[in-house]
């Protein structure tokens, strides 16, 4: 793998800045995409928090990308390890102990944002899983029976996804409603690849609840 030199996070907030006195949901964007293609979901999502686009560290094609991989949705340990610490160092800059923190990543940003979750599940107040899969075998990160006990998951997949392998996303639902030890809200749409409306619908119901 080719270590890469990560900068300073370009970062989208919905409004224009950030608004420390509430809650940070941060939106991660798919592989390929880049911080403006998640930004406008924030549109859907409750008003009373803070929504911050974070672009992937990594240049792939036109977009970013939040690891290397070895194939779809197989993070390479290495890059995932060194962008998890990136993101982090990042997150605690802008979100401090005792400010609230969601995750809401689609796509290979669902792989990231399961591995940020589980590198220190205590760090977050939830995560989304959008039509994306965990980090498994070969990436490092922690999927004992039980590593996320008392945390908040919101799981959506659609049943015609062929971009993320099926068994790359059955293993995640399976998991993360059986034994991860989470507490998961879940939806299955019938299309494919796509956040659909009802699952923004579902979600912004999911982050009321954990502003709550």
């Amino acid at each position: 793998m080719t270590r890469h030199s990560l900068s300073a996070p370009v970062v989208a907030f919905a409004g224009g800045a950030d608004r420390p006195d509430l809650p940070l949901v941060v939106l991660l964007h798919g592989r390929g995409a880049d911080e403006q293609s998640i930004l406008g979901l924030a549109a859907h999502l409750p008003e009373r928090a803070s929504y911050a686009a974070v672009r992937a560290p990594i240049g792939e094609g036109g977009g970013y990308a939040w690891f290397d991989n070895r194939g779809i949705g197989r993070p390479v340990a290495e890059s995932l390890r060194e962008t998890v610490a990136w993101f982090r160092a990042w997150l605690d800059e802008v979100a401090p102990s005792g400010r609230p923190v969601l995750l809401v990543g689609f796509s290979g940003g669902a792989a990231f944002a399961g591995g940020v979750l589980l590198d220190d599940p205590s760090r977050l107040a939830g995560a989304a899983i959008l039509y994306g899969t965990l980090p498994f075998e070969g990436a490092g990160a922690d999927v004992t029976d039980g590593r996320l006990e008392g945390v908040h998951v919101f799981v959506a997949q659609g049943e015609e996804d062929h971009v993320i392998p099926r068994e790359l996303l059955d293993r995640t639902w399976s998991w993360l409603t059986e034994g991860s030890g989470a507490t998961a809200v879940t939806r299955r749409d019938p299309g494919g690849h796509t956040l659909s409306a009802e699952t923004a619908a579902d979600l912004k119901g999911w982050i009321d609840d954990r502003l709550a």
